[in-house]
Order: structure tokens, then C-alpha cells, then sequence
């Protein structure tokens, strides 16, 4: 059965989605972008400060849903510019530190907010 998931530790969906969506015992996440969830802001800087703040808000995201960055199974990273590939990923070992997940990276033209990087992921409960 499909469970629909919200949580105010999360952004909330800017648009007609779910934050996240749960079947069975997988979790399904909508993209997350650089958004403080205290007050709504945009978080600016470099692709390093953003990437952060996006997984800090997955991490919170899955937490809300009883999972953990632990159990994720595959991520989908959008990013702006693939030169900031590495730098990406040295915020992103930060939070997958073993048994990493599958993942693809693709540039893309344009993000939600004009931001540099969004993530979705696919975890277990």
C-alpha cells in the first residue's frame, strides 16, 4: 500500500509532490534541494555548502520516514555544472561512508531555485 510522507524536519514540497513516498518497505524521495526547513531560506554559496545542506535534509527526510542514509539504495544526483564533480563527492563521503549506494550524476541545464545540486534517493525501511 502506498504511504505518502511529510515531515516539517524536511523543505517542504514546493510544488503537487510528496516529499517522499512509501511502498512496501522501500521509500521513494522527491528531489531535495538547499532549503534551511526552519525558515524556508535558500541556501547560497558553492556547491560544496549546498551539497550539505541537501544532505542533511535527505538524511532528515529519511529519518522522518524510520530509515537512514544507512539504508539507501540508490541516489540520483542532479548537479549544474560537472565540474564540481569532486568536490560533490567530498561532501557526499562524508555521508555515505560504506556500503555505498548505486548513484548517477548528470548535469543538467537548470534546478529548481537556480540551485547547484539536487538529490533523491530510494532507501529500505
Amino acid at each position: 500500500m502506498k504511504k505518502i510522507i511529510s515531515t516539517t524536519n524536511a523543505p517542504a514540497a514546493i510544488g503537487p509532490y510528496s516529499q517522499a513516498v512509501a511502498i512496501n518497505d522501500i521509500i521513494y524521495t522527491s528531489g531535495v534541494i538547499p532549503i534551511n526547513p526552519e525558515d524556508g531560506s535558500l541556501v547560497t554559496g558553492d556547491i560544496k555548502e549546498q551539497a550539505e545542506r541537501v544532505l542533511k535534509n535527505l538524511s532528515a527526510l529519511l529519518e522522518s520516514c524510520g530509515t537512514s542514509l544507512d539504508k539507501v539504495i540508490k541516489t540520483t544526483v542532479f548537479i549544474k555544472n560537472m565540474d564540481d564533480f569532486a568536490a560533490l563527492n567530498e561532501v557526499y563521503a562524508k555521508y555515505f561512508t560504506k556500503d555505498f549506494p548505486a548513484r548517477s550524476c548528470v548535469e543538467v541545464a537548470r534546478l529548481p531555485k537556480d540551485v547547484l545540486v539536487e538529490i533523491e534517493a530510494i532507501a529500505e525501511l
